[in-house]
């Protein structure tokens, strides 16, 4: 007999671990999901410190360690710069907290093995996430491609242009070898999606990538070609040089949904007046920093398009389009409360711990990402196949 669900669980306690940009947006989700209750956040810089225990009432430390040691946080959203990553989930799974880890997992295969250890070793739960691949019109598409309702997946396509490279940056953030670029920013989203979409099992990728603007000496763009172990295939397609806009192809709808006026070059022409860099991407995004509001439409990480053996799918702005022998159809995709794709981050942890059902993006799912977006920086330094080892199925597919 299953156990009885509760009923109106009292709200998880959650913590926030870095109030920039991503901790920013995932407050924002968490504060209108009744499943939790932000009771406090850890960020050196006070200003977006105090803006969150004043719209909160809730406590706010300058030090992570003083965080996992709060005894009202049961889950600790960590979101701190990418290199610490790997240090701070440890400390929150070793204080008992359940973690949930912003992309990428870590910077090494052997910096998120010892992440998924620390997890066993105190049986806390892990999911690593918010990628795109949580987004309502990728999990339908999902779905739909598990189901076989269009037949054997052929093919995944997925490409955004954006200005990511110029945008405010920490000079950490410029360096690859510290998680800086696209390859552990952006280019994770497509990998997640991708994986997900076609059954996980990545079996060789080979890409390249380019540093084209010396000033900003990480890769700025790459195209990557993903095989499947089931004969599926992928290509990857990311710039972040802020010429090409891809939310064109959305008619000016951008990664969160959210309406925006055209805005080819114009992170670079904003660069060029900043006189501090570092401060200004404090100042523009992290908590307390102006907030559009929640968006009207569906996020995206620009267009993903799947081939299937009797139809086509493609994300759009208010759901997916599927395209057979009928012709063209939309499925619309109700936008529903919160913030999509963070919010069903929050869902399957609550799962996880109301109901035991395991995550899809557990410790050994983000580690398999990782270890392609480690793939795809080889292939484009040493000109050839990289073979992978460490990949893992999606659940349904999993024996």
């Amino acid at each position: 007999m299953s156990a009885k669900k509760p009923s109106n669980p009292a709200p998880i306690g959650l913590g926030i671990a870095g109030l920039g940009m991503a901790g920013a947006v995932m407050v924002q989700a968490a504060a209108v999901h009744e499943g939790y209750m932000l009771k406090a956040a850890a960020d050196p810089h006070a200003g977006p410190r105090e803006a969150f225990a004043r719209d909160f009432n809730a406590r706010a430390y300058a030090d992570v360690a003083e965080l996992v040691a709060d005894p009202a946080v049961e889950v600790v959203y960590v979101a701190t710069p990418h290199q610490f990553h790997a240090p701070h989930a440890i400390l929150a799974a070793e204080r008992g907290k359940h973690v949930i880890l912003e992309k990428p997992m870590a910077l090494t295969l052997a910096e998120c093995e010892a992440i998924i250890a620390a997890a066993e070793r105190n049986k806390v739960q892990l999911i690593v996430g918010h990628t795109h691949a949580y987004d309502p019109a990728i999990r339908v598409m999902h779905k739909l491609i598990a189901s076989g309702a269009l037949g054997k997946l052929g093919m995944i396509n997925s490409f955004n242009y954006t200005n990511f490279l110029y945008r405010p940056r920490r000079p950490e953030e410029l360096d690859t070898s510290l998680g800086g670029g696209i390859l552990f920013n952006q280019v994770p989203h497509q990998i997640d999606i991708a994986r997900l979409l076609g059954g996980g099992l990545v079996k060789c990728v080979r890409a390249q990538a380019n540093a084209l603007d010396r000033p900003r000496p990480t890769e700025g763009s790459c195209v990557a070609f993903l095989q499947f172990e089931n004969g599926a295939a992928a290509s990857l397609v990311y710039s972040g040089h802020d010429h090409f806009d891809s939310d064109e192809w959305y008619d000016w709808i951008n990664e969160r949904g959210a309406p925006k006026e055209p805005a080819h070059g114009s992170a670079r022409r904003a660069l060029k007046q900043s006189k501090d860099e570092a401060r200004a991407r404090t100042e523009t995004y992290a908590y307390g920093a102006a907030s559009a509001g929640m968006p009207p439409h569906q996020p995206h990480f620009g267009q993903t398009i799947a081939t299937c053996a009797n139809g086509d799918l493609r994300t759009s702005a208010n759901g997916l389009m599927q395209y057979d022998i009928s012709g063209a159809s939309e499925i619309k995709i109700e936008r529903g409360e919160g913030m999509p794709g963070r919010r069903e981050v929050l869902d399957d942890m609550g799962a996880a711990l109301r109901y035991g059902r395991p995550p899809v993006h557990d410790g050994r799912w983000g580690k398999a990402t990782v270890e392609v977006a480690l793939a795809i920086l080889q292939s484009a330094r040493e000109q050839r196949e990289i073979a992978l080892h460490h990949q893992v199925p999606v659940p349904e597919e999993r024996t």
